[in-house]
């Protein structure tokens, strides 16, 4: 028997001051979306913005829906947006946020397993990384510089034979 690890890299920054202007203000983006979100039933508000290879910026917030499985996550809106819009433009980076009127939201919030597949689909798509940045509405800031490190033992095309 061999214990196997998977190593996750992340970065922990403490204030968005630590970013560089256009990290902060795609960060700023997806804290900005959450109030775009409905989220009437979980009240749980997600925003998130996209950065692709040409600079612009495509942006999501999660929309929910009575018959649950028919809602979508703010990063699904936002990443499958980009690739209907702008086919073929590689992502570089996602900011997801996240708010709540019922607790404060000072820390990282991190995708669901269907987003981090959906994201990872992407990455191994476009063969380039795509850095994801969580927060909350305040407090600390995860850098993550690939989808992969977010779904270690991740199932792509490759498990199904086609590269």
């Amino acid at each position: 028997m061999k214990k196997v690890n998977f190593p996750i890299h992340i970065t922990e920054i403490e204030s968005l001051e630590e970013l560089s202007r256009p990290e902060q203000e795609l960060i700023g983006l997806s804290r900005s979306m959450t109030r775009n979100a409905y989220a009437p039933y979980s009240e749980f508000f997600v925003g998130a913005a996209v950065l692709l290879e040409n600079g612009e910026v495509i942006k999501g917030s999660n929309q929910e829906n009575a018959a649950y499985p028919s809602g979508l996550c703010a990063e699904r809106v936002a990443v499958f947006s980009a690739s209907a819009l702008h086919p073929g433009k590689k992502m570089k980076a996602i900011a997801i946020s996240a708010r709540s009127d019922n607790q404060t939201m000072d820390h990282p919030v991190s995708p669901c397993g269907a987003c981090r597949q959906v994201l990872l689909e992407y990455e191994v798509k476009q063969k380039e990384a795509i850095t994801v940045f969580l927060s909350g509405e305040t407090g600390k800031i995860y850098r993550i510089e690939k989808v992969r490190d977010l779904l270690p033992l991740s199932f792509t095309a490759e498990d199904l034979g086609k590269l």
